[in-house]
Order: C-alpha cells, then sequence, then structure tokens
C-alpha cells in the first residue's frame, strides 16, 4: 500500500519502558541497490525483559531522520506501546512521501522498549548531542509522548551508548520496512528488479542490518514460490530462508 502524504507527520508512539533508524551516508554498492552506510549500533548494556502486550498505555514514540542530500532523505517512524504505527519516507529528487504501515516484531520491540526504559526518557533533561558535531551524517530526533507530558531530543551524533543503540534499532527498523517497500512495489511492477532486491537482502543480512530477519520468512517463502518473478529471485530467496533458520 503506497500513499501520497503532503502535510507534516503526527507524533510517534511512546511505551511503558519501552523504535530505529540513522541513516548515515549514501553509497550504491555493486549490486545496483542504492543504500545509506552508517557505523555498527552500539549493544544496549542490560537484557531487556520480554515483551509483553501493554493495555490502556497513552505512550506514543517516534524516530525521525533528515538529511536533504541523501538518496533517503527523510524518514519518520511512528508507533504507540504494542509497537504498531506507520513508517514515512522521502527519497531524493521525488515529491511523494510513502506511508506504511508497521508492526514491530515482539524481538525488535523489546529491544526497544528496553532502550527507552534505560534512558528514562520523560524524566531526563540529558542533552544527547556530543561536543563534537557531524552535521554531514544527517539530524535524528527521538520523541515521546505519555499524556501530558512530552519530549524531543535532537542530535547528528551522541556518546550516549542508549541513544545511540536506539537510533541504530530505528536505522534497522526503517532499513527493513524500506527494503520489503522497494521488494512488494517489484513484485507487482518490476518483477525483473528482484533478483537485484534479493542480493541487497543478503548485503543487510549479512550486515546485520535488519530489525528482525525471522520476520521476514513469510514473504521470502511467498516469493520463493511465485511464478511471475525470476528463477534466480525465487533460488535465492530459498537460500535466505535457509541462512536465516539456521
Amino acid at each position: 500500500m503506497v500513499k501520497q502524504v503532503f502535510s507534516p507527520l503526527l507524533l510517534l508512539p511512546a511505551a511503558v519502558l519501552v523504535l530505529s533508524a540513522a541513516v548515515f551516508g549514501a553509497a550504491q554498492d555493486s549490486s545496483g541497490i542504492k543504500h545509506n552506510t552508517r557505523p555498527e549500533a552500539a549493544a544496549p548494556a542490560a537484557t531487556p525483559a520480554p515483551f509483553r502486550k501493554v493495555e490502556n498505555d497513552s505512550a506514543r514514540f517516534s524516530y525521525e531522520f533528515t538529511k536533504p542530500e541523501f538518496y533517503i532523505r527523510h524518514i519518520r517512524v511512528e508507533h504507540d506501546a504494542n509497537g504498531r504505527g506507520v513508517i514515512k519516507f522521502e527519497r531524493l529528487h521525488d515529491e511523494t512521501v510513502y506511508e506504511e504501515p508497521l508492526e514491530l516484531s515482539a524481538a525488535a520491540w523489546t529491544r526497544i522498549a528496553g532502550l527507552w526504559g534505560a534512558l528514562r526518557f520523560l524524566d531526563s533533561e540529558e542533552n544527547y548531542q556530543s561536543e563534537k558535531q557531524f552535521p554531514h551524517l544527517g539530524t535524528m530526533r527521538l520523541k515521546m509522548e505519555r499524556d501530558s507530558r512530552n519530549r524531543t531530543a535532537e542530535f547528528n551524533w551522541t556518546n550516549n551508548k542508549d541513544a545511540f543503540a536506539l537510533a541504530n534499532e530505528y536505522r534497522r527498523l526503517a532499513d527493513q520496512a524500506i527494503l520489503v517497500f522497494d521488494i512488494s512495489v517489484a513484485r507487482e511492477s518490476q518483477p525483473l528488479n528482484t533478483p537485484k532486491l534479493m542480493e541487497e537482502f543478503e548485503l543487510q543480512l549479512k550486515r546485520n542490518g535488519l530489525s528482525d530477519a525471522q520476520q521476514l520468512v513469510p514473504l521470502l517463502k511467498d516469493i520463493s514460490t511465485d511464478d511471475h518473478l525470476p528463477l534466480i529471485a525465487r533460488n535465492h530467496a530459498l537460500r535466505l530462508i535457509k541462512k536465516i533458520e539456521k
């Protein structure tokens, strides 16, 4: 589902202790798929508690990334306390705002919730921006709302390991959602592009660049039996399933 959106995005959900994506540089790999490069995410210090469905929590979370010169020049992720929301993004030289529904996997939501909790975001007044500025990497914004309380933090680089890890979790979430979007478009109207997208999928898998590859196994199984797609793409999807399920 693709929608054109011409107005500012609404704020993201937030949760009890409980999203990804700092895109840090435009590049193009040998497969011909444009993507962004960035430093690896820092692992959170503590293991978060398993995800539990939250009832009657008004919390809303959002992550936003902006860098007009990048191929993916604007990303906004919004979700509620149960990991349901939307992703909106814009590409270079394209005025369309693409919007897709988003549902975090239990594993991704557990990590993200743990990082929000570690930051004690609404109770903190910490400035996450490091003394050294890196504006060429783009601007990231984290926002959380609950009831009448809300807070936004903006930075282009941070030395806070939890804020850094949270931004990278959102980056991985966005990369995964955009990859799924591109695969969906290719299957509908550009099936010859699917082999390159399978290569991009494998590249992201190798660099641990996806939020939860296991969540995409049903999609890969569907691709592997889609007779409208090139055989090379179908076979590649089968190999990816084996790698994910190891």
